[in-house]
């Protein structure tokens, strides 16, 4: 082959290579490039404050918050705390498992160094008619935390973890009620 036939099918090769990019690129976006919505008919959502079946205080709270904040920061719902009939869905959740167990144990001392903060939720989302836009019976969320020895330096780290570890469910929840639509 000469080296004016090599340009010529270089040029054609570059030009199909071209053309086959740009129409596989046709419709292609990142994950949450495009503002995810529920349907058209909801524009409030009601968030009460979760039900908490565990012994462990507060958690509920904890949670219900971060995904309060998470809603409020990523979209244009108005959020309602109260589930009184007012808003177009209702968030519902409830803490099903909330433990806290050491992982790991200082050799010489036998205390524990490290544990681990596991909560278990179930969550729904259901418009004012009753239909079910969302749900998830079984969230689970762990959060890893050091446990202080030195008593000068002690600090309870089990409260920022859980801070954590809610914000962590706040997000994938509120991403994965958007990303459904």
């Amino acid at each position: 082959m000469s080296s004016g036939g090599r340009a010529g099918f270089k040029t054609a090769g570059f030009i199909l290579l071209a053309a086959v990019v740009a129409l596989a690129g046709c419709g292609y976006h990142t994950v949450g490039s495009k503002s995810a919505q529920l349907p058209a008919s909801v524009h409030s959502i009601a968030i009460p404050t979760f039900a908490n079946r565990t012994r462990v205080y507060h958690v509920e709270q904890v949670l219900t918050e971060a995904v309060v904040r998470e809603f409020l920061a990523r979209t244009q719902y108005r959020i309602v705390y109260k589930d009184d009939g007012s808003a177009d869905a209702a968030l519902r959740g409830a803490v099903t498992t909330a433990v806290m167990n050491p992982v790991t144990f200082d050799t010489t001392t036998g205390r524990a160094t490290t544990a681990l903060i596991t909560v278990v939720a179930r969550v729904s989302l259901v418009d004012r008619g009753g239909k079910t836009l969302y749900e998830n019976t079984n969230y689970v969320f762990r959060e890893q935390y050091e446990i202080s020895n030195e008593p000068a330096a002690f600090f309870q780290e089990s409260t920022p973890a859980m801070e954590r570890l809610a914000r962590d469910f706040a997000r994938t929840l509120v991403s994965n009620i958007l990303e459904a639509y």
